[in-house]
């Protein structure tokens, strides 16, 4: 990527911690939902992915609200 002479490329938006959130909010309904998913079909593997999916998303959030 060019910047123009005399840019910083350091002063563009960024991700914030607001977007992660919601990211990991987001992960954790989609988790449950491949888990009920994964019930229905009998899928193993899913339902192992989807539990460390929850279980990643729920230590982030507990993480976040310690810090």
């Amino acid at each position: 990527m060019r910047y123009r002479i005399g840019d910083d490329p350091a002063t563009g938006a960024t991700a914030t911690d607001d977007m992660l959130l919601l990211t990991v909010l987001i992960g954790l309904v989609v988790g449950i939902v491949l888990i009920w998913l994964a019930r229905l079909g009998r899928q193993m593997w899913l339902m192992v992915w989807s539990v460390g999916l929850v279980l990643a998303s729920i230590a982030y959030i507990a993480w976040a609200a310690l810090n």
